[in-house]
């Protein structure tokens, strides 16, 4: 018997299927094979269309099945995994009135930055956790500013995995996780940000009702099984942001617990149970899988670092080299600290960390007689590597004290440079794990009946790669670390 996991993302839909009895991944499949469209009638727009993610869901489903041999009612519960601060609004018919405004559509930024000036720095960050910035309700807010008419036809607004769970179930639904990821939870009174929905001139009938993250959130009904391929009454158990799920995913649960990312960006989630909040700016601060009311306060430190992952990539296209086994075997061989070249890796927009300040890529202390195309691909990691380890300190001068980093089995963590200069600079052991969201979300389909000593147990005994350590020299690596860090203050002091 199987659970079955999907991950709503923005570039794909990818689907899952674990044994139960064993937690072991059974297939992992992608749709569509290629990369997802977006809609952007304007510079800093990003849209798709829900029902496009659905019909995404129920082929990854038919493939599961079909490549699997699997009936349909061997597929005993339902977890789901999305990509986070999107918006879908529907009308009373369940009938999305708009393409959804995605993540990294940025057309409400300054919807958020009026609404935390005007509410006051300290009620949001006492409140919210955050600013109001550019999540889902500033872009609901700017629905109502800027199409009227579809606002005044809205019956609930959805994140992107209410909406999947809405297509499979004919009830609309969604999380405190989820709520608090769109900045509509009031974490001080433990209910919605009623203040917050006022000011923006939402009413409370729009909110879905809450349910719990682990547990019977619906079941499918008769059209969901018919268009999906799933039995009529399959439970859905888990629902969960894609980042929060990515922590889940590494068995992080538990205050100094951090989960990491390096892909084509990077991110550092860490979890405490206070909900004290220095860094509002440049952290974002939303309910774990695991939080709950009345007992645990749970909550996800997310830091991200968009000037990751890509650029490594973007050395790799830009360099005379083959592949990135190649670009690690040149940085092999050159010393910690690349003889001196420093290389600011923050080419992909502004970075919020940096209090939004677009530093852009910039190679520092190249001499063009010493150094090769070696030395740049040290640096790039060591760079990258650099800005994770300053991304901890900002982590840790909001309250994180880390035991622990786990970390996917991606792009940079494949990178002995990248991770022992993290773990080193740190001084931090780095679990390395090979799992995906999908394969997470299906896991934690289990977790309705609350076992999760034997959740972790199943990621240890199916997902352990290995473990970096810190290296005893560390002397060498804060000394480029400091170096590194010294040019980034001059940029940031002239930006």
């Amino acid at each position: 018997m199987y659970y079955l996991g999907l991950d709503i993302g923005s570039s794909s839909i990818k689907a899952a299927l674990v044994d139960i009895s064993s937690g072991k991944s059974i297939d992992v499949v992608q749709e569509p094979k290629e990369e997802m469209s977006m809609h952007a009638e304007k510079n800093g727009w990003a849209e798709q269309d829900p029902d496009h993610w659905w019909q995404h869901v129920c082929k990854a489903i038919s493939r599961l099945k079909s490549e699997n041999k699997i009936e349909a009612n061997q597929i005993k519960g339902i977890g789901i995994s999305y990509q986070m601060h999107g918006l879908v609004v529907v009308d009373k018919d369940g009938k999305p009135l708009r393409k959804s405004i995605i993540w990294c559509d940025s057309r409400a930024v300054e919807i958020g930055n009026k609404a935390f000036e005007t509410i006051g720095e300290e009620v949001c960050t006492n409140n919210l956790l955050n600013s109001p910035a550019n999540f889902t309700a500033s872009k609901l807010k700017w629905i109502k500013d800027n199409e009227p008419d579809v606002f005044s036809r809205i019956h609930k607004f959805m994140l992107p995995g209410d909406y999947i769970a809405y297509k499979f179930s004919n009830i609309i639904n969604t999380t405190i996780s989820g709520l608090s990821e769109g900045i509509f939870w009031d974490f001080k009174t433990n209910s919605i940000a009623d203040f917050l929905l006022e000011y923006y001139g939402v009413h409370q009938d729009m909110v879905p009702d809450i349910v719990a993250t682990f547990g019977l959130q619906s079941v499918v009904d008769k059209q969901g099984a018919l268009e999906s391929g799933l039995m009529e009454g399959t439970p859905i158990y888990y629902r969960a942001g894609d980042q929060p799920n990515n922590a889940l995913s590494l068995n992080v649960f538990n205050p100094g617990e951090v989960a990491s990312t390096g892909g084509t960006s990077g991110v550092v989630y860490a979890i405490t149970d206070s909900l004290s909040v220095k860094e509002s700016s440049r952290v974002n601060n939303f309910a774990h899988v695991n939080y709950t009311k009345n007992e645990s306060a749970r909550i996800g430190k997310l830091l991200c670092i968009n000037g990751a992952g890509i650029q490594y990539r973007w050395m790799l296209n830009n360099l005379a080299v083959n592949n990135y086994e190649e670009m690690n075997v040149l940085a092999s061989e050159i010393p910690v600290g690349s003889d001196g070249v420093c290389l600011i890796p923050f080419g992909n927009g502004a970075e919020r960390m940096l209090n939004n300040k677009d530093v852009g890529t910039r190679i520092l202390n190249l001499n063009l007689n010493n150094h090769h195309k070696g030395h740049l691909c040290r640096a790039a990691l060591e760079g990258i590597a650099f800005s994770f380890v300053y991304g901890m300190e900002i982590l840790t001068s909001d309250g994180i004290k880390p035991t622990v980093i786990r970390a996917g089995n991606d792009n940079l963590y494949r990178s002995e440079i990248f991770a022992n200069t993290v773990a080193t600079l740190i001084h931090q052991d780095i679990e390395i794990y090979n799992t995906t969201g999908a394969i997470g979300a299906a896991r934690a389909a289990d977790l309705h009946k609350g076992d999760f000593e034997t959740f972790g147990k199943r990621i240890m005994e199916n997902d352990y790669v290995m473990t970096y350590k810190p290296l005893e020299n560390k002397a060498v690596y804060q000394d480029a670390y400091n170096a590194w860090k010294k040019e980034l203050e001059i940029i940031l002091q002239n930006k």
